[in-house]
């Protein structure tokens, strides 16, 4: 692993697991073993550690994820979540503490948003047949809804988000 990958990836982790304004650079340099001098070498900025860990995080779990179906998309949440401990969304998190007045860390959440979004906007279209934004919208909070509450209620909250999103488009479906 190279050195700016080192960096963020304990950035990643110590930021989603402790929260950023929790967490200084002075952490995050004795975590990563390496001198001060190194890690200001690669990142300007906690800001701009920050705004890298998103962009990176952002391409990961798009990777992951599979909006081919509400299936496969509900499946794939399952597996992430599973995987990232459940401690739900961090753009949402570092949204909340940083409340979009640092820019560089404003505009990764924002794109991570947008292209959830727009993901989302396709599903529907190819589930349903016609662009419907309602639709997406009610969506995007099942999605998100089931992120945040599997926090403490863990896997039930995403399949309590897949029956919903069923029944949001298939309503005279048995479930």
């Amino acid at each position: 692993m190279d050195i700016k990958n080192k960096i963020l990836c304990v950035a990643e982790r110590v930021f989603d697991q402790e929260g950023f304004n929790a967490t200084g650079m002075g952490r995050l340099i004795r975590e990563t073993g390496l001198s001060s001098r190194t890690v200001y070498k690669h990142v300007r900025s906690k800001n701009a550690l920050m705004a890298l860990v998103l962009k990176e995080r952002q391409q990961r779990f798009f990777k992951s994820m599979d909006f081919s179906t509400l299936e496969t998309l509900f499946d794939a949440l399952h597996a992430w979540s599973a995987k990232d401990g459940m401690r739900g969304c961090l753009y949402f998190r570092v949204g909340a503490e940083t409340s979009g007045n640092i820019p560089e860390i404003h505009t990764a959440v924002e794109a991570y948003h947008i292209q959830l979004v727009k993901a989302l906007t396709d599903l529907i279209h190819r589930e349903a047949g016609q662009p419907d934004e309602l639709m997406t919208e009610q969506l995007l909070v099942l999605f998100e809804g089931a992120v945040t509450a599997s926090t403490y209620r863990g896997a039930t909250a995403i399949e309590a988000a897949r029956l919903s999103a069923r029944r949001l488009l298939q309503p005279e479906a048995e479930l």
